[in-house]
């Protein structure tokens, strides 16, 4: 299942929503507020919104996630390794650590990362 599409401002809502869900749609749009500056009626509309998306269920006032910081995280990646690379990764991950140095930590998981898939 493909999973849909999740804008810049509704990701931000997304993390309020992962970090505390189930939540009150009451205490959603007060966490929204104080954290993204958004009114009740907004945070409303993104609640619909991401509804009718299927992105999360608002039942009885209780809204939780259907899609997962992970797979809105990979989704993302995808889209934006496909749009900005035309779908090559080695040229993403050149882009991505260039300019930034990786520490040992880092580069030996990348390397675990490459060999997990060289060994499927």
């Amino acid at each position: 299942m493909e999973t849909p599409k999740i804008f810049e401002s509704e990701y931000r809502f997304c993390l309020i929503l992962w970090e505390q869900e189930p939540v009150n749609s009451t205490k959603l749009v007060e966490l929204c507020k104080a954290q993204l500056g958004w009114s009740k009626a907004t945070t409303y509309t993104v609640i619909r919104r991401l509804g009718e998306r299927g992105v999360l269920v608002n039942e009885n006032a209780m809204v939780r996630s259907l899609v997962s910081k992970e797979q809105a995280q990979q989704s993302r990646v995808e889209e934006m390794v496909e749009e900005t690379f035309q779908g090559d990764l080695p040229a993403f991950l050149a882009a991505f650590t260039r300019g930034r140095k990786l520490n040992a930590r880092e580069v030996a998981q990348l390397k675990e990362l490459i060999d997990s898939y060289e060994e499927e």
